[in-house]
């Protein structure tokens, strides 16, 4: 038994030990703008996968043969666990590799020291959580859970500075797509490090702490600037949803609601005059939403990612605030963005519903 926990053990600390280092080379590759070395990233990302595989079967077998109870099967089941969030990391690197790539194509002035300071962060978190299960270390488990809001902080200011960027014209609006993406992903592992330590933590007291709110089905609907599209449809869906739901709306670059929107969404009874813009780097817990709804070109190549946690969905519609023409036919644009909103959220609610009633069945 203890030689098998063991292989289990050292099968994952070398998994760890992979991802630090593909994080690693995805930090110097975007320094030095390497495209092999970016390239082979996303070649060794196989190895990753292939581990993954060896610790899930190391696992079962374990199971079937030793039969553990107590504390050896919640061992066996947060490695099981662990097993999947490190595979995810190596899916970020893999990512961050290609946005990387994206990038060498332009001549974009990249704000490295930034990047560079919530790698060293995020890197060494993901390592700390890996010792604490390999130790079973619960204080070190709750003290590495405690950075995460530093990294939080770190990407909010970096997609500011971004954005400033691209405003100012320092950056091409091509690069700030790729650039969000990587420190998105960058706080992504810090994530992925707090739900190792959360399963540490239940492997070693047996109190389940992991998944706040995870009875809330959260939707995030996102558009270029959170001025019409998005908040139309936050409106809607709040309006029409079971209580078990939350939605929430986001713009790449959010800027005031549109007055025109403000009266046709007053008209249909919806007052969303007090519903404030916001940037997505201000919404709280985006790893707790399952849906990201985007609505616009600009927010759909900004959430490319196919995690296996968030569905991220395209719903892009014409805005209507920027039709001209006669009243009539501005009215007519915002009866059809409406519309098709409204169909589309409706058939998704029933989707979830229908299939929460499924799996409790």
């Amino acid at each position: 038994m203890q030689r098998e926990i063991d292989a289990i053990r050292a099968k994952i600390e070398a998994m760890c030990a992979l991802n630090e280092t593909a994080l690693r080379r995805c930090v110097k590759a975007l320094a030095e703008r390497d495209r092999h070395a970016a390239y082979a990233i996303i070649l060794r990302d196989r190895n990753i996968d292939a581990l993954e595989k060896e610790i899930e079967r190391l696992c079962l077998e374990f199971i079937v043969r030793q039969q553990p109870v107590a504390g050896l099967l919640r061992f066996a089941y947060a490695a099981i666990k662990i097993n999947l969030e490190l595979e995810r990391v190596g899916d970020y690197a893999e990512s961050i590799a290609r946005q990387i790539l994206k990038l060498l194509d332009q001549d974009a002035k990249i704000p490295l020291d930034r990047f560079t300071e919530m790698a060293n962060l995020s890197i060494p978190m993901l390592h700390d959580a890996t010792r604490a299960f390999l130790d079973q270390d619960a204080d070190l488990a709750k003290r590495t859970i405690e950075t995460e809001e530093a990294v939080d902080s770190l990407k909010s200011a970096l997609a500011k500075h971004v954005l400033d960027l691209t405003r100012q014209d320092h950056l091409s609006i091509e690069a700030l797509g790729p650039l969000i993406t990587i420190a998105r992903r960058l706080e992504r592992v810090s994530d992925q490090a707090r739900n190792i330590c959360m399963e540490v933590l239940y492997m070693c007291t047996g109190e389940n702490v992991r998944h706040p709110g995870a009875d809330i089905v959260r939707i995030l609907f996102v558009d270029g600037d959170n001025a019409c599209r998005s908040q139309m449809a936050e409106a809607i869906a709040s309006s029409m949803a079971p209580p078990n739901f939350a939605f929430a709306s986001a713009g790449i670059d959010p800027r005031p609601i549109e007055p025109a929107t403000l009266a046709f969404m007053k008209d249909r009874g919806l007052d969303i005059a007090r519903m404030a813009p916001k940037a997505i780097n201000q919404i709280r817990d985006l790893d707790h939403y399952a849906v990201i709804v985007a609505l616009s070109p600009e927010a759909r190549r900004a959430f490319p990612s196919h995690s296996r946690k968030i569905i991220t969905l395209d719903w892009t519609v014409r805005d209507p605030s920027k039709k001209t023409g006669s009243p009539d036919e501005i009215r007519a644009a915002y009866e059809k963005a409406f519309d098709s909103i409204s169909t589309q959220i409706r058939y998704l609610v029933d989707a979830i519903v229908d299939d929460h009633a499924n799996t409790n069945e």
